[in-house]
């Protein structure tokens, strides 16, 4: 039973990797898209939200999906969406 048990929770962790994984470049694009429609957005967030697309994207390359998704998230929350 035990066994069982962590089969199964291994299995689901093996697929959500790549479930996150590929989340981040959508979420980088609906960064680019957000911020291109936004024209009259303040400076200094505007400097904030970039850097935590950029952040997020790099961390996405490198491998750290989940805090990639982080990051863009809390990119996406500075946009209001």
């Amino acid at each position: 039973m035990l066994l069982r048990t962590f089969a199964t929770a291994a299995m689901l962790a093996f697929f959500a990797v790549p479930a996150i994984a590929g989340q981040c470049p959508n979420m980088v694009g609906q960064i680019d898209a957000a911020l291109a429609a936004t024209p009259g957005l303040n400076d200094d967030v505007k400097a904030q939200i970039t850097e935590l697309r950029n952040q997020g994207e790099e961390l996405h390359n490198s491998g750290d999906h989940q805090a990639s998704v982080d990051a863009l998230a809390e990119a996406l929350k500075l946009l209001g969406q």
